[in-house]
């Protein structure tokens, strides 16, 4: 089932504390990445001189702005982090395959690439309604991620225009994809289970039944490119934080578990490489059941 929510904090003077925290961080980031995309925006002028000096200039914002969220959480708000599995990652592409609670998934997983110095290589997939929203929108545009309606013959065109500059460029990468689609909801795993049942796949509990189509392109089109792929697997402690949660410095604890896998050692057939997604979510969906009856994942 899906997590239960965090609780807000009961005496007044604890939110009213926890309030003010909230409201300085979220303009201190607001602020810091308008002013980023300032810099992005002015890096337009390299573009036709040097695609090469125009993609590091956006590599240095991203770095820059993730890595001050990723502070934020491990200095400013102190907050535990746990890693299993993979102690250390090789240098080298790779596509992030994660459960999604919250968006707050999305500070964690700065956790992680923070820890291997890859912050500057994220790319996402992201709702097309973000591309024109200032800050976030504006940013990832400038970054390449990949923005997608959840209609696959609509996607498919402009994602594959994407990896083709990636692969022309030959860019660092680590592609995050949350291939449930959307995040878990009570509704949404009810929708999934009756999925599950009528086409004779394992019923989730904690996680949603994946949509390969993106992951399977994804591996297929970039496989000359990617040395693996990660599975994430994201277990929050007290409850699932909100983001203005996570801003207020409500997350204490975040486990992450890492799994790695070798590209070379994925089947290639695409209906394969499908259930081979599928038996990923299903592991996730068994992990994160062991995780909420002992409280780790070790």
């Amino acid at each position: 089932m899906p997590l239960a929510r965090l609780p807000r904090a009961k005496p007044w003077p604890v939110r009213l504390r926890q309030a003010a925290r909230g409201l300085l961080v979220a303009l201190w980031l607001s602020a810091s990445l308008l002013g980023f995309n300032l810099v992005q925006t002015a890096s337009l002028l390299l573009r036709p001189l040097s695609s090469g000096a125009f993609r590091r200039v956006n590599r240095w914002a991203a770095d820059r702005f993730w890595g001050w969220c990723a502070r934020a959480t491990l200095s400013l708000h102190r907050t535990r982090v746990v890693f299993t599995g993979e102690a250390s990652l090789p240098r080298e592409n790779a596509v992030l395959i994660a459960n999604h609670q919250s968006m707050t998934d999305i500070q964690v997983l700065f956790l992680l690439a923070r820890r291997e110095r890859r912050l500057g290589d994220l790319k996402w997939f992201v709702k097309s309604s973000l591309r024109w929203l200032p800050g976030v929108g504006w940013g990832m545009a400038f970054l390449d991620c990949l923005f997608v309606r959840r209609d696959w013959a609509e996607d498919r065109r402009r994602v594959e225009r994407v990896f083709r500059r990636i692969l022309g460029a030959r860019t660092p990468l680590w592609l995050v994809s949350f291939c449930e689609g959307t995040r878990l909801t009570t509704e949404r795993l009810a929708q999934a289970r009756r999925y599950a049942r009528a086409r004779a796949l394992a019923v989730p509990r904690h996680v949603l039944v994946p949509r390969e189509r993106g992951f399977v392109a994804s591996v297929t089109t970039l496989r000359g490119h990617l040395g693996a792929v990660y599975d994430v697997t994201i277990g929050y402690v007290d409850g699932l934080p909100s983001l203005w949660q996570w801003a207020q410095g409500r997350m204490r604890e975040v486990h992450l578990d890492v799994r790695r896998y070798a590209v070379g050692e994925l089947p290639s057939a695409p209906e394969a490489l499908a259930d081979w997604l599928r038996a990923r979510f299903e592991e996730k969906d068994a992990r994160l059941e062991r995780f909420y009856r002992a409280g780790s994942f070790a």
